[in-house]
């Protein structure tokens, strides 16, 4: 048996396995929509709210409140100026370096799983097409060997086969949707951390500086 036949009979077993595929899919992607979903909301604060308690916070120069208020606050944000606050003796460059890594670690976090609804948005409707595909050999393929030939029966087929082509767009269009929902989402939090990595290192250098003409007086 040569290669052609081999991948025609395996063509022979229709696209009814396909719409499973697209199934399991589908549950996936819903569950990783409600992860991020969930993610998302636990993480997510009034930003101007925050960013005046913590610039009050530095005016007052009162780094135990500023340290107990991040700490309390669920955002990234909140986060990587913990991290700051907390090496802050270590000086303004050494502080910079560990905010960048915490940004990116927290990036990564708000982009885990977003590759699944990405790869499945441009992936399924090409899957539901290949079901379709292969219902449509099947159907002509019934109809070849049937005794009494009917085109009815060929139809049936092929409205049965574009059943794999509508649910591979029912699983694309959601995924895409919330793909593109949640990278703006992402977005915005990796503004917040850089903003406020900025205000934290900016106080941190003015009193640095002011440390530094001190000690020259002296």
């Amino acid at each position: 048996m040569d290669i052609t036949q081999i991948l025609k009979n395996m063509s022979l077993v229709g696209g009814a396995w396909v719409l499973y595929l697209l199934v399991l899919s589908s549950i996936l992607s819903i569950a990783v929509m409600i992860y991020k979903a969930v993610y998302f909301h636990r993480n997510s604060v009034s930003w101007d709210g925050f960013l005046e308690m913590l610039t009050a916070f530095l005016n007052r120069d009162d780094m135990e409140a500023a340290v107990d208020y991040v700490r309390r606050t669920s955002t990234p944000a909140a986060r990587v100026l913990l991290a700051g606050l907390q090496n802050m003796e270590k000086g303004p460059e050494s502080v910079e370096e560990i905010l960048i890594g915490k940004r990116i670690s927290e990036k990564f976090k708000m982009e885990s799983k977003l590759v699944i609804l990405g790869t499945l948005g441009n992936n399924a409707p090409f899957i539901g097409l290949f079901g379709t595909v292969l219902g449509i050999i099947k159907a002509f393929h019934d109809l070849a060997t049937a005794q009494n030939p009917n085109p009815s029966v060929v139809m049936a087929g092929v409205s049965e086969a574009l059943v794999a082509t509508a649910v591979g767009l029912l699983v694309a269009i959601p995924a895409v949707i919330a793909y593109n929902y949640f990278q703006r989402r992402v977005k915005e939090f990796v503004t917040q951390m850089e903003a406020a990595s900025k205000i934290l290192l900016v106080y941190i250098k003015s009193e640095a500086k002011r440390d530094t003409e001190s000690h020259a007086r002296i």
